[in-house]
Formats: C-alpha cells, structure tokens, sequence
C-alpha cells in the first residue's frame, strides 16, 4: 500500500514539474514577442521584394500605426514564383496531354494567402507534354556493367 502511494505521489510531482515549465516557456515566449517592441496586433505587410532580379531571398515592409517592420523572405525560383510566395495552393494531378497545344494543365485551389496578400482563387499552370515516354526497364539497361 505504501508503495503504490509514494508512485502516485511522485507521479504528481512530475505532473507539477512539468506543468510549471511548460508554464514558464510560455511566458518566455511573450516576453521574447515583447522584446521586438511592439504591442500591436494589426499589421499590414507589403508583398516580398526580392534583394536582387525577380526571385530569391528578399524582404518585407509591414506597417501598424505609426510603427513599421521589415521581415526576411524568399520568392521561390521556379514556375511558383508568378503567384508569389504568401499564396499557397493545393494542386491537382497533371491532366492529359492536348494535341491542338502541346501542353497539359493543371489547377491549383488556395489554400492559404499569408501576410493579408491578394490571391487568386484557383490558378491554372500548364507544362509541354513530354515527347518521349520514359520506361523503367530501358532506363536500367543503359546503367548496368559493361
């Protein structure tokens, strides 16, 4: 009896211990977003202006009240970056190849628009249909020793 007692009650204290760090992390983590300066909760943030050409790592003005801010951020480098970086959107498979244009097409429908941007709701990106069809066997022949 004495046994399961002294578990139990080293269980609490465990359960105490945790509960209070858990405690003070949070409390660190407000006093860290204190730290930066601001009280504010209404920020408006321009879109990401990349450093150099028109992708890459860049950043963000965003303004609240009479306060203003400037984040990092990336534009991606490929066939993303037309719809900038805060639009994010889920994709659909590749549909069939049309003969007329050469090309499949695909939607995208928004997911997530991040820092308050303007994006469309459902996006279209298309491809050249591939010319040759890859098969499996072919590809590990020309591999193999000699």
């Amino acid at each position: 009896m004495k046994g399961r007692m002294l578990v139990r009650g080293l269980l609490f204290l465990l359960a105490l211990i945790l509960l209070a760090a858990t405690a003070e992390a949070g409390k660190n983590k407000k006093e860290k977003m204190k730290k930066d300066g601001s009280d504010c909760e209404d920020w408006r943030w321009g879109p990401c202006v990349p450093n150099s050409k028109d992708c890459g790592l860049g950043y963000r003005e965003g303004t609240c009240k009479d306060e203003s801010k400037k984040l990092k951020c990336k534009i991606p480098c490929n066939w993303k970056k037309k719809f900038g970086a805060d639009c994010k959107y889920k994709f659909e498979s590749w549909g069939g190849c049309s003969a007329q244009t050469g090309v499949k097409t695909r939607s995208g429908i928004l997911k997530k628009a991040l820092y308050n941007a303007q994006c469309e709701e459902i996006v279209y990106v298309t491809k050249p249909c591939s010319s040759k069809i890859k098969s499996k066997s072919k590809a590990k022949k020309g591999k193999g020793k000699d």
